[in-house]
């Protein structure tokens, strides 16, 4: 078989207020368009259909179309779990019905243990679970923890292992050693809900969701997709795609999907950012976080940039200071004279007229409050 691993769709988020409905829709044409071209026989989805437990009417309609898409009007089995930022009811309501058409979608802890078998392979769906269900599930209270419910899991997948079929695990946690990314919901307390990479082994290959960095982890069998799209300045350097898999081999390869508009992180001066000249149509056009290296106070700065860049997601100053090449002074100077020494010390220029009335006011504030 040759197998679409994705995840992370986050279908309905914004980005620090931008509606990304139109690049979701971008990016799953490139996605439907590389299931076609490179002929894959299934396609998984693991987790985080939806960006929110309860997503709006646009949203539920957005991923109907898509799963419509692919599995009734292409013909792809779907292999699907719920992730934390679904629903698992909502996302689930009428899965009994999909299977029909090989759609094959897991929202409950207790529906994991039956494999979904095509062709050479059996696939066990195992979709994101609070602790509480292992519990209820095995009657066990020591399973405290994420970590402490995935050994019994992994055992009673194995007992349905077909000898003569490759087996994989489709889920969606937190794989000990991983590194999380700024967009990522924290949902672990104290690393407590890791699970340990060793507890997978079993399985020939382990196709994650919920971490948005496909090299969140370096593993020969496990593997995060990785979002499809850039959520936050961290990921800025990210390439996003899919993954391939062969089963004859269980290798696997990315294929990037490039995006209806980047994300970019740039630094440097006002001036420089004033003037589109200075940068491509691509560039002008993503969503850009700005560093700015000027010490001064530029009025309406976030609107002037806004002029040249509309998708300005991030506005921050970049200043570097060493107090330890200060030089010493008098403390004996008045201190609106050891404040403009200091600030020219540390940012190499002297306050301004307005910076400086500025300060004589907060002096004689405080020295009021003194008395």
């Amino acid at each position: 078989m040759r197998i679409m691993h994705t995840a992370d769709w986050h279908i309905g988020k914004n980005l620090a207020g931008f509606d990304l409905a139109k690049d979701q829709d971008a990016v799953f044409e490139k996605l439907v368009e590389t299931a076609k071209k490179e002929h894959v026989d299934a396609i998984i989805i693991a987790g985080d259909l939806y960006d929110r437990a309860n997503p709006s009417e646009d949203s539920v309609d957005r991923v109907n179309h898509m799963l419509y898409r692919l599995n009734r009007k292409e013909g792809f089995p779907l292999l699907v779990v719920s992730g934390n930022h679904d629903s698992g009811v909502r996302l689930g309501t009428g899965q009994q019905w999909y299977e029909s058409t090989k759609l094959y979608m897991r929202t409950e802890l207790k529906d994991a243990f039956t494999p979904v078998e095509l062709e050479d392979t059996q696939f066990f769906l195992l979709p994101y679970f609070e602790p509480f269900a292992a519990r209820d599930y095995f009657k066990d209270d020591s399973l405290t923890n994420i970590n402490k419910a995935m050994p019994p899991v992994v055992e009673k997948m194995q007992k349905q292992f077909a000898p003569d079929k490759r087996h994989i695990l489709v889920g969606h946690f937190f794989a000990a050693g991983s590194k999380h990314s700024d967009s990522e919901t924290l949902v672990n307390v104290g690393g407590l809900d890791a699970v340990a990479v060793s507890d997978l082994q079993a399985f020939d290959y382990v196709a994650l969701g919920h971490l948005h960095n496909r090299h969140a982890l370096d593993d020969p069998k496990v593997q995060y997709a990785g979002s499809l799209l850039k959520f936050s300045v961290s990921e800025a350097v990210q390439e996003k795609g899919v993954y391939i898999i062969d089963t004859d081999t269980m290798q696997r390869r990315f294929v990037s999907l490039a995006p209806l508009h980047d994300l970019q992180q740039l630094t440097g001066s006002f001036a420089r950012f004033a003037d589109p000249t200075n940068f491509s149509a691509e560039e002008l056009d993503a969503y850009t976080a700005v560093k700015l290296t000027d010490v001064e106070v530029i009025p309406n700065v976030m609107a002037k940039l806004r002029q040249v860049f509309p998708r300005l997601i991030e506005l921050k100053r970049e200043t570097h200071v060493d107090l330890g090449e200060v030089a010493h002074t008098d403390v004996k100077l008045a201190p609106t004279k050891l404040l403009g020494d200091f600030f020219q010390q540390v940012t190499g220029s002297e306050l301004s007229e307005q910076q400086m009335e500025w300060a004589k006011a907060a002096l004689a504030k405080a020295g009021e409050e003194k008395k």
